[in-house]
């Protein structure tokens, strides 16, 4: 697959992450990639993402939602191994699974209007204005890079001293 661009590697990511037991609709992967990146890419992007995915076996449409394929599956199951890892140490993985990848067989393309992927982006965006959030949100970090002070140590005999 030549060449490989940002957007496919971030929208391979995202979509592992947001489809874990269903396939996830068009506003969950763009909290995915909300999360993962800080910032969503532009519609059009995104779009000839899905179509350059879903033409090389990676992606497919599937009630109503958007999932990886078995072939897709598969491409992630390194990148999954590495649960330690910090997010752009993945993305690089995943890039070099795609420069690796030779499909086999050309896949039903996803044509998504961009009308679509801009409603998704703006139907995310006013979820993170609204009082509930989302879980793939990610929290925000304590403002201090202190580590936490060490706690007092506890007596197993109520604090009593032994006696010699």
């Amino acid at each position: 697959m030549h060449p490989i661009h940002d957007v496919d590697v971030l929208l391979l990511m995202s979509t592992a992450l947001a489809t874990k037991r269903r396939p996830a609709e068009l506003v969950e992967i763009m909290a995915a990639m909300h999360l993962l990146r800080g910032s969503i890419p532009l519609d059009v992007d995104v779009a000839a993402s899905f179509l350059r995915l879903s033409t090389e076996g990676l992606l497919v449409e599937e009630a109503g939602g958007y999932t990886l394929t078995a072939v897709g599956v598969a491409l992630m199951g390194g990148v999954r191994n590495k649960r330690k890892a910090e997010t752009a140490e993945r993305l690089l993985a995943i890039r070099q699974e795609l420069a690796a990848y030779r499909p086999k067989a050309e896949g039903q393309p996803i044509r998504l209007a961009t009308e679509a992927v801009s409603a998704a982006i703006l139907a995310h965006r006013n979820f993170l204005k609204a009082p509930g959030r989302n879980m793939l949100v990610p929290k925000p970090k304590a403002a201090t890079d202190k580590p936490r002070p060490p706690g007092q140590w506890r007596r197993l005999d109520g604090g009593k001293r032994a006696k010699r």
